[in-house]
């Protein structure tokens, strides 16, 4: 189902971009303007054949946007910023390679432009979502950053120095560190990565291999936190794992704030909390992190969708 809402009404008579956040189940996008205000924003499921026709699937979502503003505040569109997940070709606005997605060398920016008739940027969805972060979000004042969303999946971004890292669209794949080598087999041919150990849909995997239960992640958080042998011992599995990928990413880069997005950060303190623990007690000479939740939610990428082709204009 969609959902189309004015948020405030302030671009009225000016320029605003379209800010298209494409994940593996739902497109999020934003009219938004420079001020990064949002004056209208909707939620789509992702098309399933989405790499068919990419340009058309993001014309349809900004002309939804657009029929969604009042007359009053009817504001004129100037470009659009698209961010996807998998490998990235910022520079060529060119999505290398996405599992979920299931494309190659798909040149979004040329099919956007063909049908907007707009400039367009394209950038990777989580380090879009850290750019939000240190202008818009928890990660603002700060330089050295490690932005962690945990959902389906996990992937990482760096800021450090004050600048996201995007190691030629090559940078970020946290999901990928192996934390246990004897672990489970993961899809991109290792074993052990840290998504089939942490993630929401591995905790639900886990779950449910050993109790022949189906429950959400974030059900089985409120069973640990409410003593359950079984919840407790996959949740606190998953917390080490992620502890261990934290402290490997503090220790090589020096980051001194973690943000934790995602799904599984609304658990809150179930998750932060132990998270905490686990990562102070692995630390030895190395700087502390600050471990908190991420600040803009689900909408890091929309909006870090709108930094982009901001700055590009």
């Amino acid at each position: 189902m969609s959902t189309s809402t004015p948020s405030h009404p302030g671009v009225v008579g000016s320029g605003v971009v379209a800010a298209v956040d494409i994940g593996g189940t739902r497109i999020k996008a934003a009219l938004v303007d420079r001020s990064y205000g949002v004056l209208a924003q909707t939620t789509t499921p992702t098309p399933s054949d989405i790499g068919a026709d990419i340009g058309s699937a993001v014309a349809a979502t900004v002309k939804a946007l657009l029929g969604s503003v009042p007359p009053e505040q009817a504001a004129h569109l100037v470009g659009c910023g698209v961010v996807v997940p998998g490998l990235v070709d910022e520079a060529q606005g060119v999505g290398l390679y996405s599992a979920n997605l299931g494309w190659r060398d798909l040149d979004i920016r040329a099919q956007v432009e063909s049908y907007l008739h707009l400039p367009a940027v394209v950038g990777h969805d989580v380090r879009a979502g850290l750019l939000a972060e240190s202008r818009l979000g928890a990660a603002q004042g700060h330089r050295q950053v490690l932005f962690m969303p945990l959902g389906t999946g996990i992937a990482g971004a760096l800021l450090l120095d004050g600048h996201v890292v995007s190691g030629d669209g090559w940078a970020g794949e946290l999901g990928h560190v192996v934390v246990d080598p004897s672990g489970p087999s993961c899809p991109c041919g290792q074993r052990g990565c840290l998504e089939v150990i942490a993630s929401a849909g591995a905790i639900e995997r886990i779950y449910r291999a050993q109790s022949h239960v189906a429950l959400s992640a974030e059900d089985i958080s409120v069973r640990a936190a409410a003593g359950e042998d079984l919840a407790s011992s996959v949740w606190g599995h998953a917390v080490r794992a992620l502890g261990q990928a934290i402290v490997m990413t503090v220790t090589l880069t020096g980051v001194d704030l973690v943000l934790v997005g995602g799904g599984l950060s609304q658990s809150g303190e179930v998750l932060l909390t132990p998270l905490r623990d686990d990562v102070a007690g692995r630390l030895t000479f190395q700087r502390p992190p600050t471990i908190q939740r991420a600040g803009l939610g689900d909408r890091a990428g929309s909006l870090g969708a709108a930094c982009l082709i901001w700055d590009a204009l």
